[in-house]
């Protein structure tokens, strides 16, 4: 059966008992409908001194258009664990329509491992994603209303996009204001995907609603002509905006096809954004249970690397064991075979692949200083070769290793590695960021990309010095910063996979996110000879 078909014919639980399994009752929670609900936010103050369990972070290898499951195996990994006796939790992002409808497809697992009502989750699931929408054009909407009625505050460029959830490429730079209309101010405009708003990362990053009306009025919307900073706070936007939150940002509770409970909240991606499930999600779900199994987007030199550096630092979490996702099929394409050979047995393609691999266990076991597993997904067309070999190779540099086959097997096929991960949280570790919050905003850039890139230098266009001088003079030059790169390659080159020969990371352009309490970094690989990016900000014509 398909992946749609087995989660139809599941019988799931009434979310009623979901909840019951982690110690919420009916008054905790608020149903839609028989099998998802939102946890309110009494539950979460009422459980705040509950003692907290352990925290399992699922990331990968870089991926590949192949896919590595990391998704699936999360799911595998809870319901493992509730196979062996243990209380578990998964703490999951909520999937965008965008991807869903493009290359990407469904983020609810597949096969046997699954969070469900999948279509539901898919789609429209509580419509979180879109109130962020709504907040998001709300502002840009006052902003514009601001500007028509007499512009007193003096915009003179405006930084704030609008958002949608779909991948519409014609809309990404259009012109607004052509009505013709008496003091309309025609200008540029930009449109992001809605996970991408900075309203997502805040969303993601509040630790409740007053701190996220608070997150909300900092967002820097433009600029007057002597450079200042014009905040929503200025437009008095951030209560009506907190409005179309209040309830988005309490988290969602669903199941998976074998009754696990799963807190499914927030989406960023971790290419573009900071790639992780909210804060609150991960807190309530260590409150709840012994342990709590949370991803991380893309491989882990995105998403893994922001959700220890930004999220981790932001609310002084620590994961007690990464668990990093390959499959021999990604390691073989890293290794230079080609897709259409991709499942033949090729012992020497996944030895030039395993050099991700290892990087990746270096970043996580050495830079991070934190307990690593590999978690090897299994495909049908794996050989037993194949496996073997990646096998005795990670245990020859003493990482341990699980065959995890709960595609076909469910939980069942992660015993193995919920035993091994019940073991390794036990571990000691050396938790540490890569960079200091004291240190310069390229500082910062650079030991991410010397140290997690494994690049030799970094470079900047004209258009980025100028902005991190002006961060910097802002008084923002403290905050951490989240990398826009390719998620291909561990270099800013989407086509460099192995990365053998040396490389810079090139930045084009530095973006200030004041409410979200990061700055964006947007890397990649361009000519010797490219102009200065243009800025993605939009000036307005003037009276």
């Amino acid at each position: 059966m398909t992946d749609i078909e087995i989660a139809r014919n599941a019988k799931l639980e009434d979310i009623d008992k979901i909840a019951k399994k982690i110690g919420l009752n009916k008054d905790d929670i608020e149903n839609f409908g028989k099998y998802k609900a939102k946890i309110s936010s009494s539950a979460i103050e009422r459980t705040k001194n509950n003692k907290e369990g352990k925290l399992i972070l699922v990331t990968a290898i870089s991926p590949t258009p192949l896919g590595e499951g990391k998704t699936t195996v999360s799911i595998a990994i809870a319901d493992g664990l509730r196979k062996i006796g243990k209380n578990s939790i998964l703490a999951l992002r909520e999937p965008s329509l965008g991807p869903v409808f493009g290359i990407k497809g469904g983020a609810t697992g597949g096969g046997k491992v699954q969070i469900a009502p999948m279509e539901d989750i898919n789609l429209h699931f509580t419509g979180d994603i879109h109130a962020i929408t709504s907040a998001n054009n709300l502002l840009s909407a006052i902003i514009d209303n601001h500007i028509y009625f007499g512009n007193e505050l003096g915009f003179d460029k405006v930084v704030w996009k609008r958002c949608l959830d779909l991948n519409d490429r014609q809309l990404r730079t259009v012109e607004t204001g052509l009505s013709g209309e008496k003091k309309i101010v025609p200008r540029k405009d930009n449109f992001d995907i809605s996970v991408a708003s900075e309203i997502m990362a805040i969303l993601c990053l509040s630790k409740d609603l007053k701190d996220l009306r608070e997150n909300l009025g900092n967002i820097i919307v433009g600029y007057n002509k002597k450079e200042e900073p014009i905040y929503a706070k200025n437009l008095k936007a951030e209560g009506a905006m907190t409005v179309l939150l209040k309830d988005a940002i309490k988290p969602n509770l669903v199941q998976t096809l074998e009754h696990t409970p799963a807190i499914v909240h927030g989406g960023p991606f971790a290419n573009i954004a900071h790639g992780c499930n909210s804060i609150i999600a991960t807190k309530l779900a260590l409150k709840l249970s012994d342990y709590v199994v949370t991803e991380a987007g893309f491989g882990a030199d995105l998403g893994a690397e922001k959700f220890l550096d930004i999220k981790c630092r932001k609310e002084n979490l620590k994961p007690d064991a990464v668990v990093i996702v390959a499959t021999i099929k990604a390691l073989k394409y890293h290794g230079g075979v080609e897709k259409e050979k991709i499942l033949e047995e090729n012992i020497e393609g996944l030895k030039r692949g395993m050099s991700n691999l290892y990087k990746h266990i270096e970043n996580i076991k050495n830079k991070f200083g934190l307990n690593v597993i590999v978690a090897l997904n299994k495909y049908n067309s794996d050989t037993k070769e194949e496996l073997s070999y990646v096998e005795k190779e990670l245990n020859n540099i003493n990482i341990p290793v699980s065959i995890v086959e709960g595609w076909e097997k469910g939980g069942e096929g992660a015993t193995d590695i919920a035993e091994k991960l019940v073991e390794l949280v036990k571990g000691k570790e050396d938790f540490k960021y890569i960079y200091d919050d004291k240190d310069t905003i390229k500082e910062k850039i650079l030991k991410v990309a010397t140290n997690i890139y494994r690049a030799k230098d970094v470079k900047y266009l004209e258009e980025a010095n100028k902005n991190i001088e002006k961060i910097e003079k802002l008084g923002y030059g403290n905050l951490p910063i989240c990398i826009a790169k390719t998620q291909y390659s561990l270099s800013d080159d989407p086509k460099n996979l192995e990365c053998n020969n040396e490389y810079d990371i090139n930045v084009r352009d530095v973006e200030l996110k004041a409410g979200a309490g990061f700055i964006v970094v947007l890397a990649r690989k361009y000519n010797d000879n490219a102009r200065t990016s243009k800025s993605s900000s939009s000036r307005i014509n003037r009276y």
